[in-house]
């Protein structure tokens, strides 16, 4: 194992105990080191520390911390090319006093500093970036610096900078209707649902993203695009295109935010139907390629070799930070106007906060959802893109930083990971301000 960086240890005192929203307490980050636990070590693989795809112990905690790191070798996976010419390895300036920058939390009394967060919140690897300098890198567990992890929901992320710079391009029309592209999802909940609601999630269909619900949509979504496994007898629909149609209308379209994984399986689904490509190649055509990708990408597939564009995207962390970067530049990148500067633009200025109040996550109120990405409405005009179990990228122009966060923490609700790491990244960004 190599470590670019390595944290300062944490004191015991200021690791808060993990609890999921259910009162479970869960054993901490040092206790289930995968590395240290062993998983898929030896040769053979011991019975007791074998983790696969078909028993689910793929997406079991702590097994899924050395899952998240390989799921090119438990699942069926579509590459993402990088770039012939990979772009130069950014500049380093490693400042380990940044680890003592202190922050309080949304919960508790204990301060904390950037040495406790990793702990805090099983991160996983993290960079920050300032005025295009590395200052802090670390990677633990399985971790390095050219491995990939699952990104989740950042997935989304992504996706919304390709479909954004389609919209821009003309190739899409963010006025037309779901079924203009795709006449299949005429009679589903999305018939009359506009790209730009799409988009912005504020569809109105009956899709439950209640990850602590064993019978919410979200894994009916999973189970029929063979993500996780099936449970027994499973007879529903037995992939993601077959899944699209059968949601169901709730409410009206444009009135409000509601997070939805689906929307973002539709709005891939209308990129590969508008460009005649699959997904993972035009996402390395129009971003990962431009922007100089050091490494491969990779799509988690479906049994019709369709990407999961709503949350099965791994990369490295350098070039999830490369992203972040490439945003902070106004979308130009080695000289090359890569992502239009109107779409950054309009990442930045957001959507329409009051569409954001009734159901946006409590530990972001304020913000807006705008082309798949979180925009703070802060004078920072900082925005985030997020993912389960406490993936990010974390943009803070007035800052000059960009943050890239991996994690495997054991409760998939962004909000426990939210406490920590919302009041973690503006410390930092104050901090570096002041340099």
């Amino acid at each position: 194992m190599t470590q670019a960086a390595t944290a300062t240890q944490p004191s015991a005192g200021n690791i808060p105990v993990t609890r999921g929203l259910d009162g479970q307490v869960y054993p901490d980050a040092i206790a289930t080191d995968p590395y240290a636990m062993g998983w898929m070590q030896g040769e053979p693989v011991p019975l007791n520390k074998r983790i696969a795809f078909a028993d689910g112990s793929n997406y079991r905690f702590p097994q899924f911390r050395w899952a998240f790191a390989h799921a090119r070798q438990l699942a069926p996976t579509l590459a993402v090319r990088r770039a012939d010419q990979v772009a130069a390895a950014f500049g380093r300036a490693l400042d380990e006093s940044l680890w003592r920058v202190a922050f309080q939390p949304m919960v508790g009394d204990v301060r904390m500093d950037w040495s406790d967060l990793l702990k805090a919140t099983y991160t996983d690897a993290i960079i920050v970036m300032h005025r295009g300098r590395v200052v802090l890198e670390h990677y633990g567990g399985v971790m390095t610096p050219e491995r990939q992890h699952v990104s989740m929901s950042v997935s989304k992320s992504v996706l919304g900078l390709v479909g954004a710079m389609l919209l821009h391009q003309g190739v899409l029309d963010e006025g037309a209707h779901v079924e203009h592209y795709l006449p299949e999802m005429a009679g589903s909940g999305f018939a009359g649902a506009t790209v730009r609601q799409v988009l912005d999630m504020t569809t109105g269909i009956h899709y439950s993203e209640n990850y602590a619900d064993p019978q919410a949509s979200i894994w009916s979504h999973t189970y029929a695009g063979g993500i996780l496994p099936r449970p027994v007898n499973y007879d529903g629909p037995d992939s993601f295109m077959a899944y699209m149609p059968t949601v169901k209308p709730l409410g009206t379209h444009g009135h409000e935010f509601t997070y939805r994984t689906v929307n973002s399986d539709v709005l891939g689904w209308i990129i590969r139907r508008v460009t005649g490509r699959a997904l993972a190649d035009v996402v390395s055509q129009m971003l990962w390629q431009p922007m100089g990708a050091q490494d491969e990408g990779y799509y988690t597939i479906d049994s019709c070799a369709i990407e999961f564009a709503g949350g099965g995207f791994s990369a490295t962390l350098r070039d999830m930070v490369r992203i972040g970067e490439l945003i902070r530049q106004r979308g130009s990148f080695g000289g090359q106007q890569i992502i239009p500067e109107s779409v950054i633009a309009d990442l930045h200025r957001g959507a329409d906060p009051t569409q954001f109040v009734a159901n946006g996550p409590p530990t972001l109120r304020g913000w807006s959802y705008r082309n798949m990405w979180w925009a703070s409405h802060h004078v920072s005009q900082a925005i985030m893109a997020r993912g389960i179990h406490g993936q990010n990228i974390y943009i803070d122009p007035r800052a000059e930083m960009v943050i890239a966060r991996f994690a495997s923490h054991p409760v998939a609700a962004n909000m426990v990971n939210d406490v920590y790491t919302l009041p973690a990244y503006a410390a930092m960004a104050e901090h570096l301000r002041q340099t």
